[in-house]
């Protein structure tokens, strides 16, 4: 009974027991397969693919947005930040005249009664200044003309003296003399008879007395008319003289100083009134633009179209974070908030990397798929390529350049809405019958580009010379034929660095790791892979950061003195970089470039850990 037990458990464990052989057999199997294929040399492991001909189309694809051809542009004209009160519903169709935005205008309405008193007290003191402008000229007037008959007077005055009163004076005080003179004469030869009369005592003594004293006395006249002559003449008429030319003189300067005193009084309160028509002037201005501004917070339509709120028709980058417009919202001076589209003619707006501006050009013929309509293509031609980057994009990323691309839409339709996403084909050439292998397939030699054909177990190179490319296929213009075989892995010691790469890398002085660094500069024409493994083993390249990258690091070197390498290494450090991607060859280029002098020196004296956390530090502001 237990044989017949162990029987029938053996029986029951066979099928495992089966299965589990078959497993073991089929794992050696392919661990001989790959021995077997690793022993047939390199070619096996080479993706391969035959040259095709036929129909190829050049095209660069790229996103972008529908938007209206020919639109209004609605925009906030209300100075500074304000609120949205009203908000047409999107996608509302409207006629001119209907009203699309209400702003508030509550703080407006308080400025222009502010405005308005400031505008009245303005107006009473320009009115003040108007009617003390006529005052002061009036005053002024009258204040000259009296100056001037001041003046008249004083010449008056001179002359009349000198021609009039000053020669009368002088004949009155030379009668005068001569009369006295006369008298004198007469009053002696009265006294002479009168002594004769007296000696025959015909007249009493008392009368002679009386003669003798006349005498006396026209004696004293005739002096006195002498001494009146000759103080007319030496003092009295010198000083009249000098006193009326004197105040000729001073009505003169009283006359200059009046008209210049009148003429500034007047330009004072000209300027004065100037100042306040000007003030007046300016708050009338300060109040009409209040009201216009309060015109301006209901925007209406200017003509007939279908409403769209500019956030949604612009699109923007995810990192812009546009806010939808919406009653509440905050908008600012100059914002945009209504597209109001005026024809039904749309276009497409794309942003043209700038690897592929050197393949378009205005004219070219555009497919175009929008995303919400399934099944329907449209039909454009490129009409417009800004000739300078997109700023935006450049600030978000500076390593960013894109063109903005206007396409305008051939075939429009009722269905196309502004802000629908699309995808736009821009056609550079279209082949009927043409050559054409992968991109991958074509590696630079020498600046040339070369193709490795599949001869048997060998890899053959070959020159070729091509067109464009859509970044799958090439155009192969001369140098391939048909049905030939090329691999799409080729072999990147046969890679020759560009002159620049050979500059920087040349520039980069090697580090000893436990090795003697190789003499000399890199020539150029030197395999990349056979640079990067120098540059490895030298210490050049920081290995430690490659993992992070996705980079499987070669550390060994067939240089005898490289250190303790055994003889099996240097081979798998060549069959690593030769297994490197492009992408991956790029990053360790790219990496190794961005080091500076002063970091690489750094980088030397630091520990493993420190290295790993600089190599962090560097991508980062890389990315």
């Amino acid at each position: 009974m237990a044989k017949n037990s162990r029987t029938t458990h053996f029986f029951k464990k066979r099928p495992l027991i089966i299965i589990a052989s078959a497993i073991v057999i089929i794992a050696i199997g392919v661990a001989r397969f790959t021995l077997f294929q690793a022993e047939q040399g390199t070619i096996s492991n080479h993706v391969t693919f035959t040259v095709r001909r036929g129909p190829l189309t050049i095209s660069v694809i790229e996103s972008g947005t529908i938007k209206a051809r020919d639109q209004v542009i609605l925009k906030n004209e209300v100075e500074g930040k304000t609120s949205i009160l009203y908000l047409i519903p999107e996608g509302t169709l409207v006629k001119k005249g209907d009203l699309l935005v209400e702003l508030d205008a509550s703080d407006l309405m308080d400025r222009k009664i502010d405005q308005q008193i400031k505008v009245q007290n303005a107006d009473a003191a320009f009115v003040g200044a108007r009617e003390n402008l006529a005052v002061v000229e009036n005053q002024a007037q009258s204040d000259v003309d009296k100056a001037e008959l001041t003046y008249t007077f004083s010449k008056e005055d001179l002359k009349k003296y000198l021609e009039g009163e000053f020669p009368n004076e002088l004949k009155e005080a030379e009668a005068r003399l001569t009369l006295a003179i006369e008298e004198v004469t007469r009053a002696k030869e009265n006294l002479e008879w009168s002594k004769r009369l007296a000696n025959e005592k015909y007249i009493s003594l008392t009368e002679l007395e009386a003669d003798e004293l006349t005498v006396k006395k026209k004696i004293l006249d005739l002096e006195l008319a002498q001494n009146n002559l000759g103080l007319l003449k030496n003092f009295t008429h010198k000083r009249m003289l000098a006193q009326l030319k004197s105040d000729v003189k001073q009505a003169e300067m009283a006359l200059e100083r009046t008209i210049r005193k009148a003429r500034a009084d007047v330009v004072q309160a000209q300027a004065n009134l100037a100042a306040r028509q000007a003030e007046y002037e300016r708050q009338k201005d300060k109040l009409n633009k209040i009201v216009v501004q309060i015109e301006k917070t209901k925007i209406y339509a200017p003509a007939k179209g279908l409403a769209i709120h500019a956030t949604s028709a612009q699109g923007g980058h995810p990192r812009r974070r546009v806010e939808p417009l919406q009653e509440g919202q905050a908008v600012m001076e100059r914002q945009e908030l209504i597209y109001l589209p005026t024809t039904a003619a749309a276009k497409a707006e794309v942003a043209i990397h700038e690897a592929s501006l050197d393949k378009i050009r205005i004219g070219l013929p555009v497919k175009i798929t929008v995303d919400a309509l399934p099944g329907e293509t449209f039909v454009g031609r490129v009409a417009k390529i800004a000739p300078l980057p997109d700023a935006q994009s450049a600030w978000i990323n500076p390593d960013l350049k894109v063109y903005n691309t206007d396409i305008y839409l051939e075939n429009n339709s009722s269905a196309l809405k502004t802000g629908m996403s699309c995808t736009a084909e821009i056609i550079v050439e279209q082949h009927r019958e043409a050559t054409y292998i992968p991109v991958q397939a074509v590696l630079r030699v020498g600046r040339q580009p070369t193709v490795y054909l599949v001869n048997g177990k060998n890899l053959e190179p070959r020159k070729v010379e091509i067109g464009l490319d859509n970044n799958s296929m090439v155009r192969i213009i001369s140098g391939l034929e048909l049905g030939e075989v090329v691999t799409l892995t080729p072999p990147l010691a046969s890679a020759a660095i560009e002159a620049d790469t050979d500059e920087i890398i040349t520039e980069i002085g090697p580090r000893k790791i436990g090795a003697k660094p190789t003499s000399g500069p890199i020539s150029k024409g030197v395999g990349v892979s056979e640079t990067l493994e120098r540059r490895t083993v030298q210490g050049d390249i920081p290995d430690e950061g490659l993992k992070d990258q996705g980079i499987q690091e070669p550390r060994q070197s067939s240089y005898p003195d490289a250190g303790n390498l055994t003889s099996e290494q240097p081979e798998k450090i060549r069959e690593r970089l030769q297994s490197m991607s492009p992408e991956e060859r790029e990053k360790m280029l790219t990496l190794f470039k961005s080091m500076t002098p002063e970091q690489r020196k750094r980088y030397r004296d630091l520990s493993i850990e420190e290295r790993k956390e600089m190599l962090k530090q560097i991508m980062k502001r890389q990315q």
